[in-house]
């Protein structure tokens, strides 16, 4: 199964909300869901109410779009969360934000989840002092996530991100920029998770 490579502004286009899949452009004016709100396609300007179901399968590419996985990865990790203890929407997202890929994103070490998916393939990330190129590889509490030695010394985006220091980083997170490695503290809590997903509709979607 491919990877989508397309244009990533068109999924925020047709979700119809900033995914932030382009890293800083998704925070200027070049941003093209500022400059065209509506879906892609030649029926995009026109307006249908949506079906429940339609809410619930948009809800669920939303979420698949915003961390990157493919549709059966997304399945697995919802079944996962079904036999998680807790909430399963809740738990799902957990799931997702525990993803190495995003770990390294949300801590500022990369300016997009695609970057940083990037990043961990070419090994340029530890966990523990030991390099991991999974980008799905989920983070424990206590467990230690660094840019590589190497790779904090030759590479331009660590030096720069040294350099500008301290970030805001959810609060799951405990980070020092002139390590360039930070402690998983806790496990995410709902509440630390911004993305703009109702997973509750996710949960409706799996249940039928």
């Amino acid at each position: 199964m491919a990877r989508y490579t397309g244009s990533v502004c068109r999924l925020c286009r047709r979700e119809g909300t900033k995914l932030y899949l382009k890293g800083d452009r998704c925070y200027s004016d070049k941003c093209a869901i500022s400059k065209r709100p509506s879906a892609p396609g030649q029926h995009g300007q026109s307006r249908r109410k949506a079906s429940e179901y339609a809410l619930q399968l948009r809800e669920k590419q939303k979420a698949r779009r915003i961390y990157g996985v493919m549709e059966q990865q997304f399945r697995n990790y919802f079944e996962i969360a079904e036999r998680m203890k807790g909430v399963t929407g809740e738990n799902l997202l957990q799931l997702l934000e525990r993803r190495l890929d995003n770990v390294v994103y949300r801590l500022g070490f990369a300016s997009s989840r695609a970057q940083a998916r990037q990043f961990v393939l070419h090994g340029h990330i530890t966990v523990d002092g030991k390099r991991v190129n999974i980008p799905s590889y989920l983070v424990d509490p206590g467990q230690v996530v660094a840019v590589a030695e190497k790779s904090a010394s030759s590479m331009d985006f660590f030096k720069d991100l040294k350099e500008q220091g301290a970030q805001t980083v959810p609060a799951w997170l405990q980070v020092d920029y002139e390590k360039l490695e930070a402690t998983v503290a806790s496990l995410p809590a709902r509440e630390d998770i911004d993305v703009p997903i109702e997973e509750h509709l996710i949960v409706e979607l799996y249940s039928k």
